[in-house]
């Protein structure tokens, strides 16, 4: 069985620590000059070098050839993870006082030290406050804020950092180059950029796909961590930047079949997001792409991711397409008003209104209701646009037909009207902020429609007709929690 390349290539000695200079540095200084204290403590993200450097430590205090293949018996590592008991502590501070066997110190290294219990820590603790001449304890964790004050206060603290991508870049193509592998730049470089500033990530990454093909290529790459190639995700964002909800639609599906995870998609469109907002080369509107930023974050802890990221997406290209009824920068406001369809009562007039009517201050402002028709469906919408951004992505793919006292709200797929339907009382309390009248509110399916023989159909067709049939093939049956 071949050995792993992080393990292959793991430093021997301090010098050989790539991105940790200012850590690497003060350790070699202090070894010099003779200047070892009786406990350290390594904090800093997964995969930077902690365990290495614990190791590397123990034998440089005892002047020892580093051996990464054998044990040594006054070298002893201590899985805080699954020895937390207060019993192996116990048995720890009763063993330390044991003098070394052949060494000159009994070096512990207790990794992921921050997983001891409670009673563990405090033992630990006695142990470091009155430690033998010839033990030093040496702490790794990647979660410095859980070990407790007392400990830390009695150690000498590294802090490490995640490193340089370009750092890591470079470590690998020397890898690459001893194993005798062809790989392209760009891949390298995504390797590096998926390890977050992890060797051991990035080097089992290049472990993995080394064997892809005799040249490992960027799209070999993509396809091991699962990441969406760039000219799909330029697609996306193209027909999302011009509210074309097919095409948005079909970008996704192909995604999906290359097996592209919803989490993993929303992370690069984030970033290519981000990206774009800060050149000034997004084809959304910055409201807009701030929005859809939002939401994308929500995406990989959702229920379900899938559908989170669907609404986030088809939401903000039903936002772009809105666009086109807004009033063209040649239009003054006036010529605006005049030319779009009835605008309802602004809120100051009703208020106005319906303090008018009230017998006293307590009544509610149910006595007399104002009209309640189309004109007043937009600010409905507008109203729940913000607060309530599933509910109106879902209510404006409805047709409403009124009438005195009730709202008719008629879907093309049940999966639509079951959503609505849990969510009613939303609806009727934006309606009742917005015109000051209680209104019942029905959720039905077009082919039902036909059976209310009584209700008059507005004239004007919503902005959610458009697409309707593509809309709904998206949210299929899935479920949207509001």
């Amino acid at each position: 069985m071949g050995k792993a390349l992080y393990r292959k290539y793991r430093p021997a000695s301090l010098s050989e620590i790539i991105g940790q200079e200012h850590i690497t540095g003060t350790l070699e200084r202090a070894l010099k000059q003779g200047m070892i204290s009786h406990a350290y403590l390594l904090t800093g993200p997964r995969g930077v070098g902690k365990t290495s450097i614990a190791r590397i430590l123990a034998y440089e205090v005892n002047g020892l050839p580093y051996d990464d293949e054998g044990t040594h018996l006054d070298i002893i590592e201590i899985d805080a993870a699954s020895n937390r008991r207060i019993d192996e502590i116990r048995e720890l501070k009763e063993r330390v006082f044991i003098a070394p066997t052949s060494a000159k110190y009994k070096v512990y290294i207790i990794d992921e030290v921050h997983m001891l219990t409670k009673e563990a820590f405090n033992a630990l603790l006695k142990t470091l406050e009155e430690p033998p001449e010839h033990a030093i304890f040496i702490l790794a964790t990647t979660e410095a804020h859980k070990v407790p004050a007392t400990i830390i206060s009695r150690t000498q603290r590294f802090t490490f950092k995640p490193v340089d991508t370009a750092q890591v870049a470079a470590h690998l193509k020397e890898i690459a180059k001893k194993e005798k592998m062809t790989i392209d730049d760009e891949a390298l470089d995504l390797i590096a950029a998926h390890g977050e500033g992890s060797f051991r990530d990035s080097i089992s990454l290049l472990d993995q796909v080394r064997h892809h093909s005799d040249r490992v290529t960027l799209a070999a790459v993509q396809q091991a961590v699962g990441q969406a190639p760039d000219a799909l995700l330029t697609n996306l964002l193209t027909a999302l930047g011009q509210g074309d909800i097919q095409k948005s639609n079909e970008a996704l599906e192909k995604l999906r079949t290359q097996g592209v995870q919803a989490g993993q998609l929303a992370h690069q469109l984030s970033q290519l997001l981000r990206h774009q907002l800060v050149e000034n080369q997004s084809s959304l509107p910055p409201e807009t792409t701030l929005q859809l930023l939002a939401q994308l974050l929500q995406v990989p802890a959702a229920s379900d991711p899938g559908v989170a990221l669907e609404l986030a997406l088809y939401g903000a290209a039903l936002e772009r397409s809105d666009g086109s009824h807004q009033p063209s920068e040649a239009q003054s406001p006036t010529t605006a008003a005049a030319t779009t369809a009835p605008q309802p009562m602004a809120r100051s007039e009703k208020k106005t209104s319906s303090s008018s009517i009230k017998t006293n201050t307590t009544d509610k402002p149910t006595d007399k209701k104002q009209a309640f028709d189309e004109s007043v469906w937009p600010e409905v919408l507008a109203a729940m646009k913000g607060k309530h951004n599933t509910l109106y992505g879902i209510a404006r793919m409805a047709k409403p037909t009124f009438e005195k006292d009730k709202l008719l709200l008629s879907f093309g797929f049940a999966f639509h009207k079951k959503r609505l339907d849990a969510n009613k009382q939303v609806l009727m309390d934006i309606i009742y902020e917005a015109t000051g009248s209680n209104i019942e509110v029905e959720c039905v399916l077009e082919i039902e429609l036909g059976q209310a023989d009584n209700m008059v159909k507005p004239e004007i067709k919503p902005a959610a007709d458009l697409n309707l049939e593509t809309i709904s093939n998206i949210f299929g049956g899935a479920e949207i929690v509001e």
